[in-house]
């Protein structure tokens, strides 16, 4: 029973080491390592050397395949240089298998020692990632020895000799455990290190441990399906044209593995090193045989997977296209309001989604509402010159105002657009590239004060529908109370760094530029209220306080 538990805690401590490593580098790395993707399109064998340097950065062939299959949906990644981009990217996750094998037991230790204190006190976000990354290793290499240690006795267990002796007869069974182990660690480095830590106890046949090692290649091709289900047709491809590889040399090698063919004594003498050997010889082998395939592959892959049919849906009703600027002027201004009115929905949608835009790193997020942004932008222009066009006819003064004031009211709409794409969006992809964190007391603060900017974007919306001076008081007193929240949050904040050193210097400026943007955008949406008010004298000329006036001017002294 004993065993068991240091067995599989052994295994718990890999996956998560593992995982680690991957999140440290996305984190402190993320943002070059999208740089190097987008610039994989010109040869295979570049797009290849790329691949091989992504994965042997993150030590991870399945999150190579999850960023390239979405740069591959935007257009950006040819499938062909993706395919090829891929096959170096398996070469590359080999890498580190190849240095555990060599049994560097003091490297764990040291990577610890060394990873803890940079992790903890290092204020640059890379730096502390690097740290982390450093940690994450010396944790495998420790896991790596709890399964060494816990799967020797096993070597006298009959029921395991039972159990590997249908393996060995069966290499299928092997290939299953394998495949199943990288699905559930989601990571074939995890499941080839555990198979090569049995293979250096003794505890298992090099030919059984061969194919537990073939179907953990296979099972992490697969493992992409799962971290991005709603993948498009593009990089769908990509995701079927990996694992197709793959379960090609997979099913080819267990072939020759059944029946006795291969010659496992050119691996080497040790098990642990004949593991890592098979392991970098299968993939560099899948890399030679298929890459010049790469442009045939993806000719039939684009057949197979076709795009996705259009659903038909029903096209939103067009005001401005029913009421053209011809029209009675009345009929016009009011498809004019329906349209505005759709472009503050448009709006409030960008900012409700802004906060989770913030807090979740899924770049799809951000995108949505940057093509929210820019339909915004189309249709802005489109009221605008519609409502200019309906000023030249024949408008009374009334009608004149109320056309102004669409035209200023889409204006600000825009701008606080604008301003949530070019603002919070940049800010959001800034957090998630380095890995700022943002404490709770901040996050608190942050969502007040937008739930208090979605009201005010509601009581816009009202004064649109009738412009009540009672809609507008409250939008301008509501502005001046988020004013004072946004002072009151901002010194809450600057009183926490005095009191405690913010562990990032960027995370405080980061919760600084949220306030300040929420702020801007509420002062647009708000600004629709002062030509309500100032109609009906409801405004100050300033709000400047007059200076007391001055004395006579004292007469010079002789």
């Amino acid at each position: 029973m004993t065993t068991a538990l240091d067995l599989l805690a052994g295994i718990a401590l890999l996956v998560f080491a593992t995982r680690m490593v991957k999140t440290a580098v996305l984190r402190g790395f993320g943002g070059r390592l999208r740089e190097a993707l987008a610039r994989a399109t010109s040869g295979p064998l570049r797009a290849a050397a790329t691949g091989l340097g992504l994965a042997t950065a993150l030590q991870s062939a399945s999150a190579t395949a999850v960023l390239a299959a979405s740069f591959a949906d935007r257009g950006f990644l040819a499938l062909a240089a993706a395919l090829a981009l891929m096959l170096g990217a398996d070469v590359g996750s080999t890498v580190a298998v190849q240095i555990l094998s060599l049994k560097p037991v003091w490297l764990g230790p040291l990577l610890i020692a060394i990873g803890v204190p940079v992790f903890v006190v290092a204020t640059r976000p890379a730096l502390r990632q690097l740290g982390r990354v450093a940690l994450g290793i010396g944790l495998v290499v420790l896991a790596l020895g709890m399964i060494g240690a816990a799967s020797a006795p096993l070597r006298d267990s009959i029921a395991l000799q039972a159990l590997l002796a249908g393996a060995e007869a069966q290499p299928i069974l092997a290939f299953a455990v394998g495949l199943g182990l990288a699905v559930i660690a989601q990571s074939s480095l995890a499941a080839v290190l555990t198979a090569m830590a049995f293979a250096a106890a003794g505890a298992a046949p090099l030919s059984v441990v061969l194919a537990v090692v073939l179907g953990a290649n296979v099972g992490s091709a697969l493992v992409p399906f799962g971290l991005a289900p709603r993948t498009g047709p593009a990089g769908r491809r990509l995701l079927i044209g990996n694992l197709a590889f793959r379960a090609l040399g997979a099913g080819a090698a267990l072939a020759l593995l059944a029946y006795d063919v291969l010659p496992l004594g050119w691996l080497g003498a040790d098990a642990a090193r004949a593991t890592a050997n098979a392991h970098t010889l299968f993939n560099l082998t899948l890399a030679v045989l298929f890459l010049p395939l790469t442009r045939p592959a993806a000719a039939l892959l684009a057949r197979l997977v076709r795009e996705e049919p259009a659903i038909a849906t029903i096209p939103p009703v067009d005001a401005l296209s029913e009421a053209p600027a011809d029209a009675d002027p009345d009929v016009a201004l009011a498809a004019a309001a329906r349209e505005t009115m759709r472009l503050a929905d448009t709006v409030e949608v960008m900012l409700r989604e802004s906060i989770a835009a913030l807090a979740d790193p899924d770049e799809r997020r951000r995108d949505a509402v940057r093509r929210l942004d820019d339909a915004i932008d189309r249709r802005y222009e489109e009221i605008k010159l519609f409502l200019i066009r309906l000023e030249r006819g024949r408008l009374d003064e009334a009608q004149a105002r109320r056309a102004m004031a669409l035209i200023s009211h889409a204006t600000n709409l825009e701008h606080a657009g604008d301003i949530i794409d070019k603002g919070l969006m940049r800010l959001a992809s800034r957090r998630h590239r380095r890995g700022l964190a943002i404490p709770e007391a901040d996050w608190t603060e942050i969502r007040a004060l937008h739930e208090r900017a979605l009201g005010q974007m509601r009581l816009s919306g009202g004064l649109l529908v009738a412009e009540d001076p009672a809609v507008a008081t409250a939008l301008v007193r509501e502005k001046d109370a988020f004013r004072e929240a946004e002072r009151i949050a901002t010194e809450r904040h600057l009183r926490r760094l005095r009191a405690e050193p913010p562990a990032s210097v960027e995370a405080s400026a980061l919760h600084l530029d949220i306030l300040r943007d929420l702020k801007r955008i509420v002062a647009h949406l708000t600004a629709v209220a002062y030509p309500v008010l100032e109609a009906r004298g409801g405004l100050r000329d300033t709000r400047l306080v007059e200076p007391p006036p001055r004395g006579p001017a004292p007469q010079a002294v002789a």
